[in-house]
Order: C-alpha cells, then structure tokens, then sequence
C-alpha cells in the first residue's frame, strides 16, 4: 500500500459560527514576505519576553508594525488587547497608520495606542481617587508649574533670585523620572536646593492635590504608585494588557521602565524595541541600563539582532560601526547592507571655524551640481549636524551671505532665538535710545520690580510728552511718578543706556567690548548665569557666539544693520532648503548628504558631558556620534578646525577622539597640507592618550589662532589680555585644595570652590556657573595669568 500523502487529504470543515467568531485559523500573512529573515523571527515570536534590538536603519518600524498585524491576525489577542507604547504622537499615528493599511478598520479598536504620557491619562483617569485626585483633574504646563513653585517658595521665605523656581522644577522632575515620590527621595539628595529640597517637593504635591491637578511628571508617577500600592487594579491592567509592545526602549526612563515591568510581569508577553547604540538623552532622564539588562529582567528572553541596514551606504555604516565599538556598556552588533560600498566617510581639517563654513557652503553647492560623485541632490536632501546650537551661527551667516536657503530644525535660527533677540535690543537702544520696541522687550528684563501698571504708567507719560518711551521714563523719575524698588531699578537702567549711547557716540572703545560691558551691567548675563535650568548653559554659549559674530563689523550699527537686511530677505519662504539641526534633533532623520562639523575635544565630546558624567558621559558622546553618522545615506563628511574661538578668545583645537576610532579601510582623508603650519610644524599634532596629555597641549596663547587674533587687533581694538603661560595639570592637586580656593580650568576659567567631594570639586565659576570638576583638571589661580572674558 502506497504511502498516504497529507497534502491530499481534505481540509478539516470549520463550522460557520466559529469561522464568524474568528475561530477559522489564520488568514493568509503576505505582509511576512516582506521581511528580512531577522524581522520575520522577530515578528513571529509572538510568546514569552522578546528584544529587537533594531540597528539604525534596519526597518524596526515596519518589523513592528508587522508584529501588531501578526498577533491580530493569528488571533492572540483582540485590538484592545494590545498595548503599544511610543515616544510621540506622531509614531503613534503613523503605526496605526501602517496597521490600517494592512488590516482595514481593525486598527480602529485599538484604543491603547499611544505615548506613555497619553496612555497614563486614560489610567489615572479612571483611579484618580486612589492618588487623592478627582478624574477631572487638570494637567498643569511648565508655566503654571513655575507660577505654584514661586507660590511655595515665597512662602518659605527663600530667596528666589538665588534659589529659583527653574531649578527646583528641573529638580523635582528628575526625582519624578526616577519614581521618587517625597518619601523616598534617598538620603544622599536631602541637600538639593539649599537643604530644602524634599520639603518643597512635598508641599508641591500637596497643593496640587488641593487644586486636584498634576503636572506630566505625574501622570507616570501617579500610575506606578497606584500599581504598587494596589495589586488588584495593577491585575486588572495585566488580564487587560494581554500582549505589549514598546518602541524606543532604549530612551525610557526609570519610572517607564517600572510602569512597563509592572504590566508585564504576569504573562512576560513584552516585546521591546530599541537600539543601545543610539542611546542619547541621559540628560533628560532615560537610562540605557534599561535595554542592557532586559535578559536579566525577564529570563529567558528572545533576543533578535537587526543588523541589515536599508539606509545607508557600506562605507558609512563601517565608520559607524568602528565608533560605537569603543564603547563597553552595549550588547553588540554590526551592521551590514547588501547595496554598493557607495564612497568612504570624508574627513577634512580647517583653520578654523569661518574656513569651515565657507567649506561646508561650497560642498552643498557641490554636491547640489552633481559634482560630488553622487547624483545631483536637493537642498532638502542636505543636512548639518552639529553637537551644540552656537555652532549654528557661522553657517546661518554665511548661507546667508552666499544667498543658501536653510531651515533650522528643533529650534528658531540663531538670530531668532529669545536670548539673542533680547541681547539685540539692548545694542539697539545703546544704538538709538529712541527705539522703543527694543524699550519695551527690555525694560523689565532681567526682572526691575516694573510690573503692567509701572510699563503702563511709562507708555502714558511717553505719549502724553510726545516722546520716546525712555525720555517717558526719564520724566516720570523726575517727578517721583513711580515708587518703590522699581524706581530705582528703572533709573539704573537708564542711567545705563545713557552710558551705552555715549560709548557708542564717542566709539572710545572698541564695539565688542562694549556689547560684553551692556551684556553685564544690564544684568542679562547674570540672569542666564543664575538660571540653573539644562537651557541656560547653551543660551550663554549662544550670547558668547553673539559676541564673536561682532568682530566681522566695524560698529554695533553695522552689525544691527546686517542681521535686519538678512532677516528681511529670509522672510520669502524658499522651496529647497538645506537643514541644520543638533544631533540630538537629527535621531529618527536621515539624508542623502550629511555634514558633520565641529568633531574637536572639548566640543564633541563635550567637555561638560564629560567632566559632569564622566566615563558615562564619554560613552552616550560616541553613541551621539553613532547616530550621526548613520544618518547619511551616501555622503557622509566629518570636519573640525583647528583654532576656534571658546569663551572669548583664540583656542588651539584637538580633533576629535573619536576621530582616531574610524576604521582607516573606510576613510578618505581631504585636509590639504600646511594646515597645522606654524603652530605645530608641518606635520598634524602627536598627542597621548590620556586627557592631561591632550589639555597640556591645547594651549591657546601659544596657536596660530592666539596669534592671528593678536595680528587682527592692530586693525580693530579688542581687549587684550594679560600676560599668560600654559596650563599645566597636577595630578596630585586633589590632596591641595580646601573649600574657598580660587582655581582656574582650561574650559571654564575662574572660579571658586564651594564644596569638595571625593576627587570632584564643586566649583562655581565666574562666567560658566556652577560644576562638578575632577581636582586634577583644575590648577590654583595664582598659576596662571587673568584671561578677559
């Protein structure tokens, strides 16, 4: 008797009821023929605890979305059976997009889709009374939180200007990232803000409960202390939940991670998805721990490696990869394309920062011709990527100079942003004390104690006169008009733009020292200086790259008159614009064409990054290279300059570290010979390896920058600084130092120290604010000569 073949046998007859109740099998799966076989092992198991760990570029949004559509499919689970959790709203619609364009109408049930903060609301909103909400409750914005926090701070009778609501509000966020609810802020932290930290923290949780509100901090928090405390809802949510999905698991947070390991603990049926490599928002929270050990939280967990990237070309993604390989804390993987090996990583070296924009525009033109060994591209098409927003400035300048149309992404252009339009309207009262919308934007700012009434009171006396709302002012001083603290802070004001005006009338001084001189004594610097919020670091860079960017013009009208007729002729809207953005920004983006300035120690990797997180710190900078390189797709240039201007005068710069970790197999090398002429010889700088080496060496009164800008100050008074020698690191100077010493650093300048730690200074510097320094990159200030900031 012949074998029985099972092909030929027929089909098991499934009843009509049970095909209509979902129960006939599975439909047919086209979409898995679609996927690489990494994606498919990824989409298909759907059981137990599953990592994707998804290489930038290897298509984990649409491994994703096909495992939402397989588990539908197969009949897991129901629509709202699945929680999927994303960063944004826009992922969020764009998967249930895809799903939709898959499975029809189906996507519509699934109402747990969303962002962690989206889906917490509808969570809280049904056990609001088990945190002392009510389930209308309000979500406060960052203003109304600032407006309660002053509220208890006053009521405290703390100093506000010393101690402001900012960095309370940033402190009480990070302790909410952290599931810390009052009682169990660790013991290490009760010094936060002056010893009164907890205590706020509590009378703010207090009074929101009073107003039955919260602020986003809390939708997490709320959520993670309801499941804690009360194991029946948290197992409500479990039989609920029957199978999640997490995007970008690599950025969560310690309170995400809670909220998502409560769910999942039950049916361990979690799949998340991330890339370690790409980890880059430390700074505001998120842990990369939380991917590396997710085998360790869940045992037994599948892990599936994308590594075939669809993005960018062989070369690109083997400069990538020899990186990132530096960096111990990451699980590993290498990514590989079956496309071209396309043309190697560029790296060039330049004078200095004006070379390197003039450049970087010529490139773009370049490459906009076809003329790069690509095909012709748009000016969409183009990216420049920098590690801080004040590199920004030199390329708006001269993109604007060229007539290049751009785009700033993630944030206004340089000339646009708040503290520079502040600043400008103080060179332009100094420069016409009759311009009374730069009166008003300033007048009151930093805060004068001039509140609606006393500008209002100014606007009247001003038009009842017929004059110009500073002579208003002037006026209604004269007469005793206005009382109070804010009288005399207005007459200091303008007593202050009488003296700009004069200086500008007489130009007895050099324009740049000047805009320095309005910037402090208007107070604006120091408002910026004490504001301890993560924004106020990069606006004083930007005020100094205010500053540097005067230097190209003969007087403050001259410079005024410029940023007006380049603003005016931005304002027609271009249809192709190459894109500037930071780093930061660019995760998620990709470009044929991407330009990578900036790559020098100090910059990228950012000495405060370092000196701050140390070794931690280093790491998430070379993941943030990582991530940009692979946002090319088939040009990728990375530069750096040799002199640049930091805080205020000529540096010798040191490429980039990361620069040495490229593979050389993938690497085209363009910086023409000579560039180091003169201040190193002919031959590029030999440096060690270790931190002290590199520093020892950046000396900036011995550069050809240093010198340059010396020869440059004969043509245009500038100040001049003391006589100054190298700075030398001692690496025994943690044993020397007391609380109270003046110490000088390489980056920051002068400063004090106001507390010891170890082998770590806290240090507030003159014109940088306070830091945490390793005693070793600090020397005493009698070692070195006054540098002029």
């Amino acid at each position: 008797m012949e074998d029985w073949d099972d092909s030929l046998a027929p089909a098991p007859k499934i009843p009509l009821s049970q095909r209509a109740l979902g129960q006939g099998g599975a439909r047919p799966a086209p979409y898995l023929d679609d996927l690489n076989p990494a994606q498919r092992e990824a989409v298909e198991a759907l059981d137990g605890p599953v990592l994707m760990l998804a290489g930038a570029g290897t298509g984990k949004t649409k491994a994703l979305t096909s495992r939402i559509v397989h588990l539908l499919n197969m009949g897991k689970a129901r629509p709202n059976e699945i929680l999927s959790v994303t960063f944004t709203n826009k992922a969020a619609r764009e998967m249930k997009l895809r799903v939709g364009r898959l499975l029809g109408d189906v996507a519509e049930g699934m109402a747990w889709m969303g962002t962690f903060h989206s889906l917490s609301v509808k969570i809280l909103r049904r056990h609001a009374e088990l945190v002392g909400l009510k389930s209308n409750f309000t979500i406060l914005d960052t203003d109304d939180q600032l407006r309660l926090l002053k509220q208890l701070i006053a009521a405290n009778n703390i100093d506000e200007k010393r101690w402001p609501a900012r960095m309370m509000a940033s402190i009480i966020d990070s302790w909410k990232n952290r599931a810390l609810t009052p009682d169990r802020v660790p013991s290490g932290e009760a010094a936060a803000y002056n010893n009164r930290g907890t205590e706020i923290y509590e009378q703010y949780q207090e009074r929101l409960r009073t107003l039955n509100a919260t602020d986003f901090g809390d939708l997490l928090l709320h959520c993670v202390v309801i499941f804690q405390k009360h194991p029946d809802v948290l197992e409500q949510y479990q039989r609920w939940f029957r199978y999640i999905l997490v995007d970008e698991y690599q950025d969560t947070n310690v309170a995400q991670y809670l909220w998502l390991r409560l769910l999942a603990q039950s049916h361990r049926n979690i799949c998340c998805v991330g890339d370690d490599d790409q980890s880059i928002y430390g700074w505001r929270g998120a842990e990369v721990g939380n991917i590396l050990r997710f085998e360790k939280d869940f045992p037994g967990a599948k892990v599936v490696r994308l590594e075939q990237n669809y993005r960018s070309t062989a070369h690109i993604l083997a400069a990538a990869s020899g990186v990132i390989a530096a960096n111990a804390g990451r699980l590993g993987k290498t990514l590989w394309t079956a496309g071209e090996m396309g043309e190697k990583l560029r790296l060039i070296g330049h004078w200095d920062g004006e070379e390197e924009a003039r450049w970087i525009g010529e490139e773009i033109e370049a490459a906009q011709r076809g003329r790069r060994n690509i095909h012709a591209v748009s000016l969409n098409q183009i990216a420049i990527l920098v590690r801080a927003s004040h590199q920004m400035r030199a390329f708006e300048d001269r993109f604007l100079t060229i007539g290049l149309p751009y785009r700033v992404i993630g944030g206004p252009r340089f000339y646009e942003r708040q503290e520079i339009r502040d600043a400008m309207a103080y060179f332009r009262l100094a420069v016409s004390p009759e311009d009374d919308l730069a009166f008003e934007r300033v007048v009151n700012l930093p805060k004068r104690g001039l509140g609606d009434k006393a500008q209002g009171d100014i606007q009247r006396e001003a038009r009842g006169l017929g004059l110009p709302l500073l002579e208003g002012a002037r006026s209604l001083l004269a007469r005793a008009g206005i009382g109070g603290k804010g009288a005399g802070q207005l007459r200091q004001f303008v007593e202050g733009v009488d003296r700009w005006h004069a200086a500008v009338v007489a130009a007895s001084q050099s324009h740049i020292e000047l805009a320095e001189i309005i910037l402090d004594e208007s107070g604006y610097t120091t408002m910026w200086q004490n504001d301890k919020t993560p924004e106020a670091a990069g606006r004083l860079e930007n005020l100094k790259e205010l500053v540097k960017a005067l230097e190209q013009f003969d007087s403050l009208q001259g410079f005024l008159e410029h940023v007006s007729l380049i603003m005016e002729n931005e304002s027609e809207e271009a249809v192709e614009k190459v894109s500037i953005m930071t780093l930061h920004a660019a995760k998620g983006l990709e470009f044929p064409v991407v330009f990578l300035p900036g790559w020098e120690d100090g910059l990228f990797p950012s000495q405060r990054s370092m000196d701050e997180s140390g070794k931690k710190g280093l790491e998430e900078e070379r993941r943030l290279a990582y991530v940009g390189i692979t946002r090319a797709e088939q040009l990728c240039t990375i530069s750096f300059a040799s002199n640049r201007r930091v805080y205020g005068q000529w540096q010798s710069q040191l490429p980039s570290r990361f620069i040495d970790e490229l593979p050389e197999d993938h690497v085209a090398v363009l910086t023409p010979p000579g560039l180091y002429g003169g201040g190193y010889g002919a031959a590029a700088p030999s440096y060690g390896s270790s931190l002290e080496d590199r520093v020892g060496k950046a000396d900036p009164y011995n550069s050809p920058g240093w010198k340059r800008m010396q020869d440059r100050a004969t043509t245009r008074p500038m100040a001049q600084p003391r006589e100054a020698r190298a700075v030398t690191i001692d690496a025994a100077a943690v044993s020397s130092f007391v609380t109270g010493d003046r110490v000088f650093h390489q980056k920051f300048g002068y400063g004090d120290i106001v507390g010891i730690e170890g082998d770590k200074l806290h240090i507030e510097f003159d014109h940088a604010g306070a830091k945490m320094i390793v005693a070793r990159w600090v020397v005493a200030a009698h070692e070195v000569g006054e540098v002029p900031f």
